[in-house]
């Protein structure tokens, strides 16, 4: 027994000197020939981590998902239901209306980057660079001229020779403000077949008299009744769905 723990103890700093000689660093930046730096895929994984927090900020702000959702709480708000349909519906419909009007996007951004990172014929930064082009695309076709000449005076970026050199940091809040103004344009103009009907229906009840009945009451019947005849919905998702320029 005394003869096992002693050779235990004498082969305790070769087995340790062994342990050191494998472990690899887990966190390492490989300097390339060509100068570009080659992360380990420690590295890799904890910048997607980090980068899967932003995916809900993304795809609000640098999609079609805004402009959907506020033209849906618009038309919902003009008929008169606050809550029908419920957030939760309305939510889930502006989702999947984006994932369809946005599929072309995602499609180029998998044949551009994510299926070259997978096969590991681009590096991350490179697979990220690539993958930013069809957004950016998408973007700038929906945005203004006079919102995107803005931030970039805003920016000092006024050097730029075309739209596409415009950086990503100046061009998401010029998109942002470009689809916030459609939204509430194509919202007027849902917002006004209700309108007449409200005041059509306020006027026949204070001519009658009946000052103490809300119009509202009244009205909202009819308001669905148009809505239905003429399918609202159909008419509204096929509008916001053709409004987006996408190559």
């Amino acid at each position: 027994m005394r003869l096992l723990i002693a050779i235990t103890i004498l082969l305790l700093p070769l087995n340790m000197a062994f342990a050191a000689d494998q472990i690899m660093p887990a966190l390492t930046v490989t300097s390339n020939d060509d100068g570009s730096q080659t992360y380990s895929v420690t590295l890799q994984i904890l910048a997607l981590m980090t980068a899967l927090t932003f995916i809900p900020a993304a795809l609000i702000m640098m999609t079609s998902f805004t402009r959907i959702i506020i033209v849906l709480a618009i038309v919902r708000q003009a008929l008169g239901l606050p809550t029908t349909p419920s957030n939760q519906t309305i939510i889930g419909l502006s989702l999947f209306l984006t994932i369809f009007i946005m599929m072309p996007v995602f499609e180029r951004i998998n044949e551009t980057a994510l299926q070259p990172y997978i096969n590991e014929q681009l590096a991350l930064q490179d697979a990220a660079l690539a993958a930013t082009k069809p957004l950016k695309q998408f973007m700038l076709g929906q945005t203004r001229n006079d919102d995107l000449a803005l931030f970039v005076r805003m920016s000092g970026s006024d050097g730029l020779e075309s739209r596409d050199n415009v950086p990503l940091q100046v061009l998401i809040p010029a998109f942002v403000t470009s689809e916030l103004k459609t939204a509430f344009q194509i919202g007027f103009l849902l917002f006004i077949p209700f309108l007449i009907i409200d005041l059509v229906v306020a006027s026949v009840l204070m001519s009658m008299g009946m000052m103490m009945l809300s119009p509202m009451i009244i009205s909202l019947p009819f308001k669905i009744m148009l809505f239905v005849l003429v399918d609202g919905w159909n008419l509204i998702i096929g509008t916001l769905a053709t409004s987006f320029y996408v190559q």
